[in-house]
Formats: C-alpha cells, structure tokens, sequence
C-alpha cells in the first residue's frame, strides 16, 4: 500500500497541472450536469416493515384522496374574554375560514361550528386546512397566504396559532452553521501550521470535494430516487473528513521537509504514510455509513450510502490532489519548524536536549501511571453513560419546540381545550376478512377501542367506496409522546381488539413513532456488530496485531455510551435544559442512537488510525513500546486535536437550531468526538498500549500467514535513499558548501546519512 501510494504522490507532484486541471474540470462538469438535472424528489420516509406503514400503505390503496404525506395546517382560536361561539367572535372565525378556503393549492377548510370543533367551555376551536399537495410540493404563496390569515384573525382581538407541516418557519442552523464550522477550522489550522497556505490547502480541498459530491449526487436524485435531503450528510461529513485528511497529508509533508527531503519525495513520502492512514481511515468511514442500510429506513439508507461515497471522494482528494496542489504552492509551504530548546541562563550546550512538546509531555504523564490514568477516565465515561440506560426514543412534534413558535402555542391552546391526547390522534384501519361484514367489524372494533383504558373519543367510521374498509379516528387522553400512549398503541394492536372477523392497523404519528422506535432499537446492537466486525478485520491488517483493534472497538463503545448519556440528561431528563436550550425535555429523537454510531465511529477510528499508525511506526524502528507511544505524540497528537476541535466546532454549530431535533444531533455528535479524541484516543488509548507492551503488537504466528502485510506505517519506504533537499533546514547546514577535506559536524552528518533527524520535529 505504502509503495503504490509513493507512487501515486510522486506522479501527482510531477504531473501537478495536469491532476490539477483534472480536478477543477470535474468540478465543472458536474455543475453543469447538476444545474441541468430534475429535481430531487420527496423524501421516502416510508417504513417498511411496521404495522403503521401497512395501515398508509391501505389507506393509499382503499381511500385514494386521504394523502398520508398530504401539507395540513390546523389554525386554532382562542376568545381571550367570553366564548368564540359569540356573535363578534364567531364572525371573526368564519371570515378567516373563508379567507383561508381561498388561499392557492387548498383543498378543503373545515369550520368549526359546522364539525363541532370547539371545546366544550366554548372557548376554544379549529379549523382543518387540508392542501392537495404534498409538503414538498406546497408553494411559498400558500404558505404566506396562511400567514396573512392568521395574522388578519388576530387583528379582530382573538389569539389565534397555527400548527402543521404546512407553516412556515424560518429555518436556522443551515448554512450559518457551516459558515461558522469552516471558519473556526481556518482559525485551528492556521494556528495549527502557523501560515495561511498551508492552512488554506484543506479548507479548499475540502469544499471541492464537498462540491464534486453533492453535484453527483443531484445529478443521480432523479434516476436514483434519492430525496432533497440526501446530501445533508454528505455535506456535513465532506467537510470535515476532507479537512481531516488533507491536514494530516499536509502536516506529514512539512515533517518530512523538515526531516531533510526535497520536496517531490517529501510528498510522496507523505502520501505514502499519511495516505495510507488516510486510506484506511476512510475505509473505516465508509464502512460505517454503508452498512445503514441494515436497518431498513430508506431516508437513511440514502443519507449513508451518499455520505460514503463522499467520504471516499475525500480520500482520493487527499491522495492525488494534495501532492498535487502542494508542487504548485513549492517553497512557499515551509518544512515543520525545530522545537525551541530550553535557555536556562545563557546558551545551551550543541547537544542539548530539545523542549518536548506538549503532547509528548502529556504522552510520558500517561506512560508512567497508566493504571491510574485507565481507571479513572474509564471510570469517568461510565458514570456519564449511567443515564444512557434510561434511554426513551420518540419523534419529536410540535411540542418540542420553543414556546416562540406559533406551532407549540397552537399546540398548547388545543392541549388545554380538548385534551392533551387531541394533539397525537391515532388512525384505526379495519378491514373486514373475506367475504366478511365490514359495517359490522368497523362496529365491533370501534365498541373494542372505546372500551380500552386511555382512549377519549372516538369518530363513527368512515367507509370507502367499496364498502370494504373503514377508518376511524381514536382520541388518547395522554400527550403524544407519553409513555401512556405508547402503551394504548400496543393495547390497541392486541387481539381481543381486533376481534375474530377484522384485521385492525393502528396508524398514526404516535403510532408510527412507536414502530420507528422499535425498528431502529431492534436494528442497533446488528448494526454495531457490523459495522465493529468489519472494522475490527480491517484494523487487524492495519496495525498487525489483536489487541489494538481490540481496544479500539472498546474504547468506542465507551464514547457512544457516554455520548448517549449526555444527550438523556440534556434532553430528556432537562438536566442543564436552560443552559442548552432545551425548552421542553422528552423522549430522545429515534434515529439518534443508529446516527451518532454511524458517524462518530468512522471518525473515532480516524483518530484511532492517525494517532497509533505514528506509534507503530516509532515502534518497528526501535521494538520500545512506552517510547513508541510517546513518539506517536510527538508526531500526531497536535494534529489529532486540531481534528478533533474542527469536527466539535462544525457539530457544535448545529446546537443553535431553533429546532430541537437539529440541536439533540448536533450536541450528541459535539460530546461523543469530545469524549472519543480527548478522553478515550488521547488518554486511554496511551495508558492501554503502555499497560500492554510488547504484547500489544502481538499477533498469533498462524494468523500472520493469512493477515495480508499492508505496510500503512511505510516500513518498505525505509529503504529508499532520501533525496538530497531543495530547501535545508534552517538551523542544518548545506552540505554542498561543507569542504571536502573537512569532517562533518554533527548537524551535516545527520541530514545525509539518516532518514530520521535525532532530533525530533513539532508541526506548528
């Protein structure tokens, strides 16, 4: 691996204009090939599978003109003094229900006074809008003429809210969000290399990517089938892996500057070693995204499998475009400055050790008690992840969202006029069996709904053409995201409810909530076992041992289970809610748990196969595992943390969503890279290999045979003469102007005849 990549870095540094030219024309064709692609079509957020989906797949087949993805709105009323059934208030409804019956793409408006859909103090009503749309579909105008109405109505003196999938909002924690995410990875990595080029090089390398991948992936929507939100994490995962990779490329290519090379070998020295991380890191990623199809949810499927192909478009940017791209910017990327050594009065001796780094200095910290240090971060991790243990999944509604928005007061004024269950109402499908009565089933499952503890109301039936199925509608007396309600949805599929002549499908947000849960809960130990199994073989032919790979899995688990931790005490136990945002603590979002394993598994093990690559590397050269470990610090753990505070910056962005679904993933994926780069890669991964030895590169002699040799440390690249520099470094002298009959001194002696300096390098 190692060797094919030398090569591929040297062919791209040689042939800089034309892998350049290559690049840059990709990126053109496909804009232009997105600019003239179809739409991306609706969202598939079927499924397959649950009880629910069966119940919409029959009502799209028996009642064709009920649209389960269908924009509604539902504008609700409220007589501040008296009752809205009076003479003024009544008016004042009726002229906002003609006005809104009037509005572009409306189907049908309900009134109130005519369905009965005013509270029982007379205080409170609704009117249903209902769009011939899908919400997709649904027009700006009609969303503005639904504004215009509400805001009309309350000019008359009424408080008047609007809730639905219909209302408009405006939507935060979009592009500003990774305006911010790239702005603070152009402050880390200036810091990081301490010059603008340098820096520069991943943040553009990144949103080429970026735009290669999203274009593409607009072109297939159309043929594919693939929904408008699709590229959402392949735009969010494109960046950061793309800065990562490229970071990691560019810093080895200074090291190695640094260590004594021209450039051109300089490169594709780096290409050879970090691109073989890079390799093996995205494979990683790719691994984890790909296999979200096992769980069975379409949208995710999509969003997965896009966001891997991204992935894998960022690492051959890293490994062709990065050589590339570095021969063209030449002498203007400076080699890694030499760490300043230590004055202690007066100058310091020629032989004087140099100042360790701050990650070396933290690396012997750890070393010299790791047993300590292993107890306590364990320790640490598993008391955060206590509440995970407590974990309940929902999808979050209306009243989730802040008390500012129109859709949680609309939410609130019914809550309190009819009931706290009117929000999360259930659809009850019967169908008769062949040949059976389906007026008399529909009957007998309404008597057995009615009968069922936790159930307000329920509608007479609703019959379609045929005469052959019914729908009704059931009232709980609990809130939609309730426990309570989750268990009047299994009481309600039980079968002394459905009774011997009908098939009875409960349907329904909270219903289908129920089921989504239940999928994705059933999907993710499989899921894990997975995606851990696959990269765990991987990790064997990497680091050539059991341990290691071992201890990854491992410590990756114990981020995930922290991450969820935190996310329960936030957002479902209110614990900090002020301090987050968090309006109102419930359930945690479904897909929240299969997500936060996706992503921040292939990033964990990108940090995982940064940092010990380095370690391995130092430790075949001189078989010392504590200095190994140390070393591996020394070259990779400045970069490692400039990583991992991009990607908690770029998740962190999304806390400030108005939206608490949008914040709950932004917050979960912020803490768990938090408490995978610092805590588990950065201080128990050292502790683990320090306790270990020599035994953690151990690896049985039979299954050696079999483990093919990768070489992503680049131990067949040893070998290689170093190609004199074009550029020496600036406290070595040249050795073209040392006299012939003179002997070396030690600084000269060292750059021509080894390939790693004795002194060792700090990228800045």
């Amino acid at each position: 691996m190692a060797a094919f990549l030398y090569k591929t870095g040297t062919f791209s540094f040689r042939w800089r204009w034309l892998v350049t030219v290559l690049w840059a024309g990709l990126l053109v064709v496909a804009g232009v090939l997105a600019s003239r692609a179809d739409a991306a079509p609706p969202n598939d957020f079927s499924m397959p599978g649950t009880e629910a989906q069966q119940a919409y797949d029959l009502l799209a087949e028996r009642f064709p003109e009920i649209k389960a993805d269908g924009a509604t709105a539902r504008v609700v009323f409220k007589a501040d003094d008296g009752k809205v059934t009076a003479p003024d208030q009544k008016q004042a409804v009726v002229a906002a229900v003609a006005a809104l019956g009037e509005a572009p793409q409306v189907d049908r408006v309900t009134d109130p006074f005519k369905t009965g859909s005013v509270s029982k103090d007379g205080t409170t009503a609704y009117a249903q809008v209902s769009y011939g749309v899908t919400v997709n579909e649904l027009a700006d105008t009609s969303r503005e003429a639904l504004t215009d109405a509400v805001e009309e109505a309350r000019s008359t003196g009424l408080t008047v809210e609007a809730g639905g999938n219909a209302v408009s909002e405006a939507a935060t924690g979009g592009h500003s969000t990774e305006a911010i995410g790239l702005a603070v990875a152009a402050v880390v990595l200036v810091i990081t290399f301490g010059a603008l080029i340098s820096a520069g090089l991943p943040l553009l390398t990144a949103l080429l990517g970026v735009g290669v991948g999203t274009c593409v992936i607009k072109v297939l929507a159309a043929p594919l089938d693939l929904g408008g939100t699709t590229s959402v994490l392949a735009t969010m995962l494109g960046l950061a892996v793309g800065i990562d990779y490229a970071l990691f490329v560019v810093s080895r290519y200074r090291d190695e500057l640094a260590r004594g090379r021209n450039r051109e070998d300089a490169a594709a020295h780096a290409v050879g070693t970090a691109g073989s991380a890079v390799v093996f890191a995205g494979l990683t990623v790719v691994i984890a995204l790909a296999a979200l199809p096992v769980v069975g949810i379409p949208v995710l499927s999509q969003m997965g499998l896009a966001a891997a192909g991204t992935a894998a478009l960022a690492v051959l940017i890293a490994v062709t475009l990065i050589p590339a791209l570095l021969g063209i910017a030449g002498k203007r990327i400076k080699p890694a400055r030499p760490r300043r050594r230590r004055r202690r009065g007066g100058d310091e001796p020629s032989g004087a050790a140099p100042r360790p780094g701050l990650g070396a200095r933290w690396a012997r910290f750890i070393t010299r008690r790791p047993l300590a240090v292993l107890l306590v971060g364990a320790t640490a991790l598993i008391a955060i992840a206590v509440p995970a243990a407590s974990l309940e999944l929902g999808l979050p509604g209306d009243e989730s969202k802040p008390t500012s928005t129109t859709q949680r007061r609309a939410y609130d004024l019914l809550a309190d006029g009819f009931g706290p269950g009117f929000n999360g109402p259930l659809t009850a499908v019967v169908r008769a069996e062949d040949g059976g009565d389906a007026q008399a089933a529909a009957r007998d499952a309404a008597t057995g709904i009615k009968d069922t503890d936790g159930v307000a109301t329920v509608t007479p039936p609703r019959f379609n053409d045929s005469k052959d199925t019914a729908v009704l509608t059931v009232v709980p007396t609990t809130a939609p995201g309730s426990e309570e309600t989750s268990g009047l949805v299994h009481a309600l599929r039980a079968p002394e409810v459905e009774g011997g002549d009908a098939e009875v499908l409960i349907a329904g947000t909270t219903a289908m909530n129920v089921d989504v849960s239940q999928k994705l809960t059933d999907a993710l130990l499989p899921y894990i076992a997975l995606v851990v199994g696959l990269a765990f073989l991987l990790l064997i032919a990497v680091f050539r041992s059991i341990l290691v790979p071992l201890k990854a899995a491992l410590g990756f688990l114990l981020s995930i289970a922290a991450g969820l931790g935190a996310v329960v005490a936030v957002f479902q136990w209110g614990w900090l809610s002020a301090l987050f945002g968090v309006s109102v603590p419930g359930p945690v979002m479904s897909i929240m748990p299969i997500f936060m394993v996706g992503v921040v598994f292939g990033l964990a093990m990108d940090y995982e196969v940064f940092l010990v690559t380095r370690m391995r590397e130092a430790y075949v050269a001189d078989r010392q595992p504590v200095r190994a470990v140390v070393s591996g610090f020394e070259h990779s753990g400045r970069v490692v943390t400039a990583a991992a505070v991009i990607m908690i910056s770029v998740f962190a962005g999304f806390m400030g969503s108005s939206e608490q679904m949008v914040k709950t993933i932004g917050f979960g994926l912020a803490i768990a890279v938090l408490f995978d780069a610092f805590v588990v890669r950065m201080t128990l991964v050292p502790a683990v290999l320090a306790l270990l030895g020599h035994r953690a590169w151990w690896l049985p002699r039979w299954l050696d045979r079999w483990v093919p040799h990768v070489d992503v440390e680049g131990e067949s690249l040893q070998e290689r003469e170093p190609a004199r520099a074009d550029t020496a470094p600036t406290d070595t002298a040249p050795t073209d102007t040392a006299p012939t009959d003179a002997a070396p001194t030690d600084a000269t002696a060292q750059s021509d005849t080894a390939t790693v300096p004795a002194e060792p390098y700090e990228v800045r």
